[in-house]
């Protein structure tokens, strides 16, 4: 007889995880699942795609790397992971600092949200595809993002707050993007959470006194399943050589600046959650692009420059146009929006700048396969 999970972190597909959540939903808040609703270029958005396009693919140029990458993804070494035990220390929420609270209850609602955009995304492609490569390489993906998003739920849920998920499902507007872009966008995103989560792991490990809430224990098991959705994605662009050279290496540079941007303008609009966990952000920034741009090299022929002087003072540029443009579209008025108008011609000027940075070119290595090695 086959027993039901009874907690998200032992689901093993995505549609079992996500009929656990939907059992909890009426305990879930308004306000979270509005502000997982928003659209805007900070917030995680969720995507479609031309699944037929994705369907077509052919990985029999990477057989034996893709085979030996899904075999270890069938092993689910996180299988049972992703839910308290004893390691789970008290959380003082009430005693937690306003500001602190309210950035840290900001960062579990991003993160949830932009997981359960992959665990969305990939599961329609296992639901509409019939190459069995594809959708069961999209189908253990979406596992995975159905475990870390109800996780991040569990824990809002302390805090007396979480994202209906079954909701923003149905109701959180939808981004089309051509495959090539899903491949550049998930990509990166799949890589730099990786370096993002490591770089926390790895800091808290030599500061513990500095972690304010258990759920970074979780972080270096959860890290992997981002580099392992990662390594299958190189494979994917490794399929077709057109996705890596020509002009697609402009636009594999725009996803790089846009991705790194985002990730810094985001960061700086949380300095309580920083402060708290003993990390500057822009130490943090320029550790998790040095990190990523080392990842990316198995696959994309260019690297950003990170090191020259413009790339720093663009991003400063950046963030003081965005934090600007937050300050005029709270207020009202023609003064507002004029102030508004300006702030978004900076924010577009500065990442131009950035965009205009030579990137660094090197050979992309014959094999694509990475380990974790942080």
């Amino acid at each position: 007889m086959n027993m039901q999970a009874k907690h998200s972190a032992d689901a093993k597909t995505a549609e079992e995880g996500i009929a656990i959540q939907q059992e909890q939903a009426k305990f879930d808040s308004k306000a979270a699942t509005e502000a997982a609703m928003s659209n805007t270029l900070l917030t995680p958005r969720f995507y479609t795609t031309d699944f037929d396009e994705l369907d077509a693919i052919d990985v029999s140029p990477v057989r034996a790397d893709w085979d030996a990458l899904i075999a270890e993804m069938e092993a689910d070494p996180n299988k049972g992971h992703f839910k308290k035990n004893e390691d789970w220390d008290h959380v003082d929420w009430d005693g937690m600092d306003p500001a602190l609270k309210k950035e840290f209850i900001d960062f579990l609602i991003s993160s949830c949200t932009a997981e359960f955009s992959g665990c969305v995304l990939y599961k329609e492609m296992k639901r509409r595809g019939n190459n069995r490569d594809i959708t069961q390489l999209f189908q253990l993906m979406a596992r995975d993002e159905a475990r870390h998003a109800g996780f991040i739920n569990d824990a809002l849920r302390e805090a007396g707050v979480a994202v209906n998920l079954g909701f923003l499902t149905q109701k959180k507007k939808y981004t089309y993007f051509r495959p090539k872009f899903i491949y550049y966008a998930t990509y990166l995103s799949e890589k730099i959470g990786y370096a993002r989560y490591i770089t926390i792991f790895r800091h808290l490990e030599q500061h513990p006194e500095h972690r304010f809430h258990p759920i970074f224990k979780w972080f270096h098991e959860w890290c992997n399943d981002e580099f392992r959705h990662g390594e299958a994605f190189a494979l994917l662009m490794k399929t077709d050589p057109k996705l890596t050279s020509g002009r697609n290496v402009w636009w594999i540079k725009f996803f790089l600046t846009a991705v790194y941007a985002t990730m810094y303008v985001r960061d700086h609009q949380r300095p309580a959650f920083h402060e708290a966990l003993g990390v500057d952000p822009d130490w943090y920034g320029h550790e998790v692009f040095t990190k990523t741009s080392a990842l990316t090299k198995q696959i994309f022929p260019i690297t950003l420059d990170i090191e020259n002087p413009r790339w720093a003072a663009g991003l400063k540029r950046l963030q003081k146009a965005n934090a600007d443009l937050a300050q005029a579209k709270a207020e009202k008025g023609l003064g507002a929006r004029l102030r508004s108008l300006g702030a978004q011609a900076r924010a577009a000027a500065a990442f131009a700048g950035l965009y205009m940075i030579p990137a660094k070119k090197h050979d992309v290595p014959a094999s694509t396969r990475l380990e974790p090695a942080y």
